[in-house]
């Protein structure tokens, strides 16, 4: 089929669109073809995704932070200490409206002891200096380890943090109750700095 034949045809009168030439050839006009309205298009089906109510799909956030639970810190001037968890508020109090716990941990730890040392450079260098602090959770990295706490929960309360000299004298506790575990040879691995 020619151009001419071609050119022609685009230009036949409407009553000869969609027909064929002389030669059999089927004449396509582009510009004849009827449009379709958008309301006769149908949309595909709206296929509904079931939605299953139960107790069991709403999830609760597992309690990681428990009295007993060793954690590192990770923010502040006690970032790498290991501490102990003593309590732990989820739901935050009126003063700090975010979740939190009171922790105890070491901010100086015992040195390295050897046996030719003699019983006065062994009490020095076997020392511990604690620290108790109140440290948002965001700030706490849990591990999997856990340490016994009878005398740590009695000694430490919310109520030691208001006054110093409260504060101090559980810091002692603290430090005897870390000075006896440390030399009885109980959880060595807390008492070792962690090497970052």
């Amino acid at each position: 089929m020619s151009l001419s034949r071609l050119m022609n045809a685009s230009a036949a009168p409407p009553s000869d669109r969609g027909n064929s030439d002389s030669d059999g050839n089927l004449i396509f006009n582009w510009q004849a073809t009827p449009e379709i309205a958008a309301s006769q298009i149908s949309p595909p089906p709206k296929t509904q995704t079931p939605v299953i109510k139960s107790s069991s799909s709403v999830s609760k956030m597992v309690k990681v932070y428990k009295p007993g639970k060793v954690a590192i810190v990770l923010q502040g001037r006690h970032a790498g200490k290991k501490v102990v968890i003593i309590k732990q508020v989820d739901e935050g109090t009126k003063e700090r409206k975010y979740p939190h716990a009171i922790v105890a941990g070491i901010e100086r730890y015992p040195r390295k002891v050897t046996r030719r040392m003699g019983q006065k450079k062994l009490a020095a260098r076997s020392k511990v200096k604690p620290f108790i602090k109140v440290i948002n959770y965001s700030h706490l990295f849990p591990t999997r380890y856990a340490l016994e706490l009878e005398g740590l929960k009695g000694a430490v309360a919310a109520e030691s943090f208001k006054e110093p000299s409260q504060r101090e004298d559980t810091k002692k506790n603290v430090k005897k109750l870390f000075e006896d575990r440390y030399t009885s040879g109980k959880n060595k691995w807390f008492f070792q700095p962690l090497r970052f």
